[in-house]
């Protein structure tokens, strides 16, 4: 139906999680309309994230340098260390602006269904990486089968090491009502319960 450079277009557009036929189809029009500055612009910064982007030796994270900003920054408390599961999860966690420490990323979660095992992530660097100045190593994997089975493996793992482990609260989100939420969700939010 359409030329095979704009057929090409859209079928890259498709590659993206949740784009599906029709989505891929607008955006690769709308690009037509763009600018030739714009394109290149787009091109480029796809280009960049390919060629500049490496991980962090200390923590996994994303970065153009040596260390992410995170590990380069010495006014963070590199004492404590909260684990999640990928990048996007300390995007989330930074927006909060209350946690100072550093973090951890396991790129992935351990899962036997789909064969991914604790040597498959980055664990073992988090192991070398505890020592007797950390004070607390928090574990912020999503509440879902695969992160309950992580928590519970890095737990065991960590606690040999003599360190604090803790894992992030759960609980009914702010705004929700009681009788939206799940067993589950209830269940942890009686288990996490505090003195007011």
């Amino acid at each position: 139906m359409y030329p095979s450079s704009l057929e090409k277009l859209i079928e890259a557009f498709r590659l993206l999680p949740g784009v599906g036929a029709k989505s891929a189809e607008r955006y690769a029009l709308c690009m037509i309309d763009a600018s030739e500055e714009d394109v290149e612009s787009f091109a480029k910064a796809l280009i960049d994230i390919k060629t500049k982007l490496k991980t962090c030796p200390v923590c996994g994270n994303l970065t153009e340098e040596d260390k992410c900003s995170i590990c380069a920054d010495e006014s963070r408390d590199h004492s404590t260390i909260c684990v999640v599961q990928s990048i996007k999860d300390i995007a989330a966690m930074e927006k909060t602006n209350e946690y100072r420490g550093v973090y951890h990323v396991l790129q992935g979660l351990i899962s036997t269904m789909k064969g991914i095992l604790p040597e498959d992530l980055n664990i073992q660097s988090l192991l070398d990486r505890v020592s007797e100045d950390t004070k607390e190593v928090i574990l912020a994997t999503n509440a879902t089968m695969e992160g309950e089975t992580t928590a519970l493996y890095l737990d065991k793992v960590l606690s040999r090491k003599g360190v604090l482990v803790t894992r992030i609260a759960y609980g009914l989100p702010m705004g929700g009502h009681l009788d939206y939420a799940d067993e589950l969700t209830l269940i942890k939010a009686i288990e996490g319960r505090k003195k007011l």
